[in-house]
């Protein structure tokens, strides 16, 4: 669809204004219809508008002022609103749902069960569709983090070693069970942190900064809670590893090092009865 990003955002031109909506000036496309429930209050002609265009039932392109759950270059984990004996159909946030085909499942998808798959064009009928076989849609060019790079992550799936995340939206990437001090669910987005990149190109992920930077956000974190707690925490240096972890989501070395940043810079004091702010 040249001049026109299916499935993606696109800036457009108000060209009129008709009893079912307006129409948009579509380049090479032609005018493209925006149904009237989505046209912005006293949108009219000459109006740039920042819309999102899929096709409808009748595969016509249309455009709409909602926001989808992902776009076509996008991994996401949606639900499965229904199926029929062509595939599943997912929410993506839209009127129409997403089409998945049987061929692009894994395992059968199951109504009212959610997956993460990946968005694309389907290049025989250049319609929008969802695909779980997402291995073969990650970036094949080698990737140039650094240790410590802040990245996006999209919990994947659970393994032995501990979860597989997708890295901004691009790569694969692991991280450790020893490095997780939360609960983590498939289909989560959250902040992490580049641990290394194997000579292999494979991607290991951290869910603290490390090393000093993260010993100062913690400190800052510890200073808050005691404050938000009338100056004391119970919890010390000797207290279990998994007591530390289930409080502040940290490891006891990462505690350990805060509170003794802290002490040495005559924030606390530290007793027999846990910390507390001078």
């Amino acid at each position: 669809m040249k001049g026109i990003r299916l499935g993606d955002y696109n800036q457009m031109t108000v060209v009129k204004k008709v009893d079912f909506g307006i129409y948009l000036d579509g380049g090479d496309e032609g005018e493209i219809l925006m149904p009237a429930r989505y046209v912005p209050e006293g949108c009219k002609p000459g109006d740039e508008l920042t819309v999102f265009v899929y096709l409808d039932q009748d595969e016509r392109p249309v455009a709409t002022t909602e926001k989808p759950l992902a776009k076509v270059g996008d991994f996401a984990y949606l639900k499965v609103n229904w199926v029929n004996e062509y595939g599943a159909f997912l929410d993506w946030g839209l009127m129409k749902d997403l089409f998945c085909p049987f061929r692009e499942q894994k395992m059968r998808m199951v109504k009212g069960n959610s997956y993460i798959v990946y968005v694309t064009l389907d290049e025989e009928s250049y319609r929008i569709m969802a695909t779980a076989k997402i291995e073969r849609h990650f970036m094949p060019e080698p990737p140039s983090y650094i240790h410590g790079d802040e990245v996006d992550l999209l919990v994947w799936q659970k393994t032995d070693l501990g979860f597989k995340v997708i890295i901004d939206n691009c790569y694969p990437g692991l991280v450790y069970d020893n490095q997780i001090f939360r609960p983590l669910h498939t289909g989560d987005r959250l902040t992490g942190f580049i641990d290394c990149v194997r000579p292999d190109g494979k991607i290991d992920v951290a869910l603290q900064p490390s090393g000093r930077r993260q010993t100062e956000e913690f400190a800052n974190t510890l200073l808050n809670y005691l404050y938000e707690n009338n100056g004391h925490c119970s919890i010390g240096d000797k207290s279990p590893a998994e007591l530390i972890a289930d409080t502040f989501k940290v490891s006891k070395k990462t505690f350990k090092k805060a509170v003794g940043d802290l002490y040495r810079r005559r924030l606390i004091t530290i007793g027999d009865d846990g910390i507390r702010l001078v």
